[in-house]
């Protein structure tokens, strides 16, 4: 096992586990975090994709139909006031930042600074001990 994985001296089978599951959210919101910015850029995208859609109809002779889109549609807030980087600033500087800060905190506390001691206990449980594949660390790969 990597020392940088090891469990702090003290540190009891719950703690390791709870710091592992504050970890195992922070994933999470890592993951709904990479979601916001996707629904970013794909509404981004949509919008620009409707200057297109604005011309089609205008070279059609649809001009009410693309005055309608260029003033309901483009350019406008997704929410009360926002475009989609103000929600995404919003949840970076608040939820975001305080969850990172909170499950630092928590490692910092419970496994001093180490990172991932759940998962490394896991993995050598689960490996096989010795065989091709399994090695416990990178440097161990070709022994």
């Amino acid at each position: 096992m990597e020392p940088d994985h090891a469990r702090p001296a003290g540190a009891s089978d719950r703690l390791v586990a709870a710091a592992g599951k504050v970890s195992e959210a922070l994933e999470a919101t890592e993951q709904a975090r990479g979601h916001l910015y996707a629904f970013h850029q794909l509404t981004g995208g949509a919008d620009f994709t409707l200057d297109k859609a604005v011309s089609l109809l205008r070279e059609e002779g649809e001009d009410e139909l693309a005055d309608l889109v260029t003033t309901e549609l483009i350019g406008r807030n997704v929410l009360a006031g926002r475009w989609t980087f103000q929600i995404v600033e919003e949840y970076d500087d608040g939820y975001y930042a305080n969850f990172k800060s909170v499950e630092k905190k928590i490692r910092d506390t419970l496994m001093d600074g180490r990172r991932h001691v759940y998962e490394s206990e896991l993995k050598e449980k689960r490996r096989t001990h010795g065989r091709s594949g399994h090695s416990s660390r990178p440097d161990e790969a070709n022994r």
